[in-house]
């Protein structure tokens, strides 16, 4: 009796520690979250702005990306809500406000899709087989684009412009390896890194 009852109890611990795990996050979820500077599943304007310049872009930048970005998607992302004049973004809803025109690596739950990723490459990496050239990227969004998608080709354009710029190597390649850690953010992880290094070594060079 006693051992059935502990099985029991077992199972039911074990059934209700399953059910409180937090869903895994998808890789656009990862990609958005990396702007979530508090972890509270909200992107506000001001942390999209601190996560931009955490990657070493500018002011100005920093700040036209981020009243663009949230103020364009913070609606998507809470169906059903009223309209905030802080213009929030939910993580856990960043797939509602995927854009036409693009690449189609996130399907439609914001999931990585490593098919249509080596489809980039296959397709448009010409000059080097395991990176992409400015011009080559250029030609990529062009044969993207849906007719009349004007905000799908504007929204792409402006986020490889500025994965170009953030990390291409000395030659001015887009890596493979770059170009697939954008899509669940852990590239994000690395340039804040790198720049955390830099700025650290900046100071202790100062007089």
């Amino acid at each position: 009796m006693h051992g059935n009852i502990t099985i029991w109890l077992c199972c039911f611990i074990v059934y209700v520690g399953g059910k409180s795990d937090k869903k895994e996050m998808t890789a656009l979820e990862k990609h958005v979250s990396f702007f979530d500077r508090n972890k509270d599943g909200t992107v506000y304007p001001w942390e999209t702005y601190q996560g931009f310049r955490a990657l070493g872009t500018g002011r100005l930048l920093a700040a036209f990306v981020a009243i663009f970005i949230n103020m364009g998607l913070s609606q998507k992302t809470r169906p059903g809500k009223r309209f905030s004049p802080l213009f929030p973004i939910d993580v856990k809803n960043s797939h509602l406000c995927m854009h036409g025109s693009d690449t189609d690596v996130y399907d439609d739950d914001g999931r990585f899709v490593e098919s249509k990723f080596e489809e980039i490459f296959k397709k448009h990496a010409r000059t080097h087989k395991g990176a992409l050239t400015a011009e080559e990227i250029q030609k990529m969004l062009k044969t993207n684009r849906d007719p009349f998608d004007i905000t799908g080709w504007l929204s792409d354009y402006g986020e490889w412009k500025i994965l170009h710029n953030l990390a291409k190597d000395k030659n001015g390649l887009l890596s493979k390896d770059s170009v697939r850690d954008i899509y669940d953010g852990s590239l994000f992880e690395k340039l804040e890194k790198k720049n955390s290094s830099s700025s650290r070594g900046k100071k202790q060079k100062l007089p």
